[in-house]
């Protein structure tokens, strides 16, 4: 049945009707609006680490519900605890992996095989294509540094508008992070909801292609025709060349790599779907799409085949991977601590009152958990803090759902995570700087084309919660 015509979350809370709103509900509600604001503000205007200021929102949630500040803090680390066990361990493979397609130049390789079988009409296409690609394992901000070189150069080759190739690129790479895991939002949303991973991933790639469509070379073409920014060639001197010496690995290998975690979690799932529990293929698929060992194997095989390839030895293979690793630490902190913030409320009690509130106000799930993550996305700028805060909020209301419409909760965090990128986001300022814009073109094209993702990837989401 879809989310979207339930008056409640599942079956479960459809027999326990809310009781009357009672002096305790209020307190806990003060608690939640206090503790978010708390990170809104220590973010936004304090410019606080997202760290601190989600140990210190989870403070404040705490002490103002009531919660022992001994209890408090264990329930806090206990929640960071878990959260980074589950999830920073796959952030940190995701890095390497990331890294290893990097620096041994598969992902180069990738770009210039593609982009050798295009013609000046499929450029924008062959641009979202290569984002999605290059996107799976890589952190957004990465892309972006590796992709703005490759931007500028067929920009110019091509003479075509910056904004024509560059919009898709970043459409492409922006909705795989929102909403595809490895990435670190995705990741921690199933988590914290405890929604199928790989049911979570098809449904994301399925939401992500025809919104990646609309995002990117549909508006980047009406955008640019609009939006008149210098010739590309004008950045050519402000952006590193591609990296054409040495040698690379094949086209075929480097998208073998950037694929097969992608394979192996989704056989988890048609292992789940189509076999036999406790049968041999069962146990192989399940075993082997198990999100640590996926992406543990991929990182293995990737030091054996990619290095010799691109002719690095082990100690070159040892410090790229070791390499990988200071950069996303801050993320995983993050995002552990989106955890503690999670299980604080939970253990407060916040977490049940806000299921009995959906349930008498008849509030769909999914449009639910898209407004909460919008609303956090706007106000503190980060979309993995609004996705992290916002599963924590809306996690009650998936329990007693099936897979597929947990899983498309889930999404529609990632969804509301994504919406309007403006000038409290890192992201604005990163790709303003790289495309030489002004602050008002980049709220014209780069703002506009995250709530577009948005927006028509929560419309995708609804239908698809309309037809499973």
């Amino acid at each position: 049945m879809p989310l979207m015509s339930l008056p409640v979350a599942g079956t479960l809370l459809a027999q326990a009707p809310p009781g009357a709103w009672s002096g305790h509900d209020t307190r806990l509600l003060a608690a939640a609006v206090s503790g978010i604001a708390v990170i809104v503000v220590l973010i936004s205007w304090v410019k606080m680490h997202p760290f601190l200021a989600l140990a210190l929102g989870a403070t404040t949630l705490g002490v103002v519900a009531g919660m022992p500040f001994e209890d408090l803090v264990e329930t806090f680390t206990d929640g960071l605890g878990k959260t980074v066990g589950d999830v920073g361990l796959l952030v940190a493979l995701g890095a390497m992996l990331g890294r290893l397609l990097t620096d041994t130049g598969g992902a180069q390789q990738i770009v210039e095989t593609v982009l050798e079988r295009t013609t000046r009409r499929t450029l924008p296409w062959a641009m979202v294509f290569i984002a999605a690609l290059l996107g799976l394992p890589m952190f957004f901000e990465v892309g972006v540094v590796l992709l703005v070189p490759i931007v500028v150069m067929v920009a110019a080759r091509s003479e075509q508008p910056m904004l024509r190739i560059g919009i898709p690129a970043l459409a492409g790479l922006s909705i795989l992070h929102g909403l595809v895991p490895p990435h670190p939002g995705p990741l921690a949303a199933v988590d914290a909801l405890g929604v199928d991973l790989g049911t979570t991933l098809a449904l994301g790639i399925v939401v992500a292609i025809p919104t990646a469509v609309v995002a990117g070379p549909v508006f980047g073409s009406f955008i640019a025709k609009r939006v008149e920014l210098p010739p590309a060639s004008t950045l050519l001197g402000k952006t590193p060349g591609p990296d054409d010496e040495g040698r690379r690995p094949g086209f075929a290998l480097s998208v073998v790599m950037l694929l097969l975690p992608v394979v192996l979690m989704l056989g988890k799932s048609v292992a789940d779907l189509a076999l036999t529990e406790g049968s041999l293929g069962y146990v192989a698929l399940d075993t082997l799409g198990t999100p640590v060992v996926a992406l543990t194997l991929t990182v293995l095989i990737a030091m054996a085949t990619l290095g010799p390839r691109s002719g690095l030895g082990r100690t070159a293979l040892s410090g790229i991977v070791g390499g990988s690793l200071p950069p996303v630490a801050g993320i995983i902190l993050i995002v552990g601590a989106g955890g503690g913030f999670k299980e604080t409320l939970v253990e407060s009690g916040v977490n049940t009152m806000i299921t009995d509130v959906a349930a008498g106000a008849h509030l769909s799930p999914l449009l639910l958990a898209w407004l909460i993550a919008v609303g956090i996305r706007v106000a503190t700028g980060s979309a993995t803090v609004a996705t992290i805060s916002a599963a924590g909020m809306v996690a009650p209301l998936v329990v007693g759902l099936d897979p597929v419409h947990g899983a498309l909760v889930a999404l529609a965090i990632g969804s509301g995570s994504l919406f309007l990128s403006h000038v409290n986001d890192a992201g604005f300022w990163l790709v303003k700087e790289y495309f030489g814009m002004t602050v008002g073109q980049t709220l014209k094209t780069w703002s506009a084309m995250e709530t577009i993702l948005s927006v028509v990837s929560f419309v995708v989401i609804v239908l698809l919660d309309l037809l499973l």
